[in-house]
């Protein structure tokens, strides 16, 4: 009886691992015959070189900010990345906050004009130790080591253009000097503001001091002249005042403006103030970023110059940089000594600014495609 016992028990064993060798168990089928569609998607989301890139811009208020954001969405969802573009609207707790959620949701790279550049340091650090790469995007990200590139204009480069117009205009239009000028500067919370001013210093400095120009107000330093968030109707307040203050009985010949924004409220100012437009008093007014209201200013005499940086170009550059530290290799850099957070020299892209009047807006700014005749009408 144990014999047949046994032999009735190794048959049963023998029998049950034939049916464990021949049946695979559920936890063990593989995936992609049950769901091929759901497999390719997972595999293309892995194949769309890193995935999820976030885009943190400042503001929709801005022309210029709107083109840069969807420019670089749209090159980058053609390059196969998931993109999420979000603007602050110029609150630094709202970009704080949808920055850390573009971390949360899994962000391989955030590319971010800053609000306040100073102000995302914590967060940045913290990401750059998770594996997220930092792109700074034409407004450096100051404080932090999580910064891996820059990409930007020649920024001190743009505020000599915007000061040489001004003083091109003034020897065209004004005949022989002295001449009146008043001077702004963008946002102090924008690292662009120092080089935009520090660069229309070093052609107008000389000339003050000479006597060629003169500030009649007196405010020429950076923290009486600058403009809290680049606004408007902030640079129209203030010409306001300095009209009623300083030329009730002199004549001003010429604004010194680092963003056609400012330069719009300027122009308001000068309107309500009395000058007129195509007249021989009308001062010379410059400006930053052509855009499209401005360019129409400049057609029509009221805004003398506008900076172009086309933002098309930035945006291959910054697409570029997501490309290369994804994966793991080093972008095209052509400067590695102006730009300094703080921390580090931060590696540097600087793309070329023309300086736009309406001797050649047509051939830069409409024959380019940067703007189109529908954008001006």
């Amino acid at each position: 009886m144990k014999k047949v016992f046994m032999c009735v028990l190794a048959l049963v064993m023998g029998l049950a691992m034939f049916a464990c060798a021949a049946t695979p168990a559920p936890a063990a089928e593989p995936a992609a015959p049950a769901a091929p569609e759901a497999a390719a998607t997972e595999a293309a989301e892995t194949m769309t070189a890193g995935g999820y890139i976030g885009i943190s811009m400042p503001t929709q208020s801005s022309e210029r900010w709107i083109k840069d954001g969807n420019t670089m969405k749209e090159i980058l969802e053609a390059k196969g990345y998931t993109v999420d573009l979000q603007y602050a609207e110029d609150d630094i707790p709202t970009q704080k906050a949808q920055i850390e959620n573009m971390i949360t949701k899994g962000a391989q790279v955030l590319i971010i004009a800053a609000v306040d550049g100073s102000t995302l340091s914590a967060t940045l650090d913290q990401a750059g130790k998770d594996g997220v790469k930092i792109i700074s995007y034409d407004r450096l990200l100051v404080d932090t080591e999580a910064v891996s590139y820059y990409a930007t204009f020649d920024n001190r480069g743009v505020g000599r253009l915007q000061a040489q117009s001004l003083v091109d205009g003034l020897k065209a239009l004004k005949g022989e000097g002295p001449y009146n000028v008043e001077l702004f500067a963008g946002s102090p919370d924008d690292t662009n503001s120092f080089y935009f001013y520090s660069g229309a210093m070093d052609v107008l400095q000389p000339l003050i001091d000479a006597g060629t120009i003169v500030v009649v107000s007196g405010q020429t330093a950076q923290a009486d002249i600058g403009t809290l968030r680049w606004d408007g109707a902030v640079a129209q307040a203030r010409m306001d005042a300095l009209l009623v203050a300083n030329y009730t009985s002199v004549q001003l010949d010429g604004v010194l403006s680092p963003y056609d924004g400012l330069s719009r409220g300027i122009i308001s100012a000068l309107t309500s103030f009395g000058y007129e437009p195509g007249t021989d008093n009308w001062p010379v007014v410059t400006g930053q970023d052509a855009e499209a209201a401005s360019i129409k200013l400049i057609i029509a005499g009221q805004q003398y110059s506008t900076i172009l940086k086309d933002t098309r170009d930035l945006a291959k550059v910054a697409a570029g940089m997501v490309d290369a530290v994804l994966a793991g290799t080093e972008p095209e850099i052509n400067d590695t000594t102006t730009y300094d957070n703080n921390v580090k020299i931060v590696p540097s892209y600087l793309l070329i600014p023309y300086t736009v009047t309406v001797d050649n807006y047509q051939e830069l700014v409409m024959d380019s495609g940067y703007l189109t005749a529908d954008d001006i009408k």
